[in-house]
């Protein structure tokens, strides 16, 4: 029976490296073979010609870099003291109040007032959910408006 503790190496080495310097310090292969038992008649010895056949991979693995982020996130970008781009436009563009087109200005499709009556069906089991306790505030303000839509 094995017991636990000190194994000396078969073949020491020296201390290993840091990072992409370290190296096995105990003499064994890279990697072992790994064969499971039982299985099929001839099985094991197909197994173990795979192994044998394929190279194991050599490369230290580990510390590879970072990708490569973009190279600058703030091109295109217009300060706040730079002059409008588009000084024809008024501020209250694509909002329903003040001069300018409201929101069919955006172009937006009208889809969002269509879901929200298909959703006031289901207004009681809605209401169940937002009052439970921890119920997002998300979820309580849905209610608040459908309850006003109804």
């Amino acid at each position: 029976m094995a017991s636990g503790g000190y194994r000396k190496p078969a073949s020491p080495a020296p201390a290993s490296g840091p990072g992409a310097l370290s190296r096995r310090t105990d003499g064994g292969p890279a990697q072992p073979q790994r064969l499971p038992s039982g299985g099929a008649y001839g099985e094991r010895q197909n197994l173990e010609q795979l192994q044998q056949g394929g190279a194991m991979s050599q490369s230290p693995g580990g510390d590879v870099g970072a990708p490569a982020g973009p190279a600058d996130v703030t091109e295109g970008l217009i300060g706040f003291g730079e002059p409008s781009q588009m000084a024809d436009q008024p501020l209250t563009e694509g909002a329903d109040a003040g001069a300018g087109g409201g929101l069919e200005a955006l172009g937006l499709p009208n889809q969002p007032a269509e879901d929200a009556t298909r959703l006031i069906q289901y207004l009681p089991v809605l209401e169940h959910m937002a009052n439970q306790p921890g119920a997002s505030k998300a979820a309580r303000n849905l209610v608040r408006q459908l309850k006003g839509m109804a």
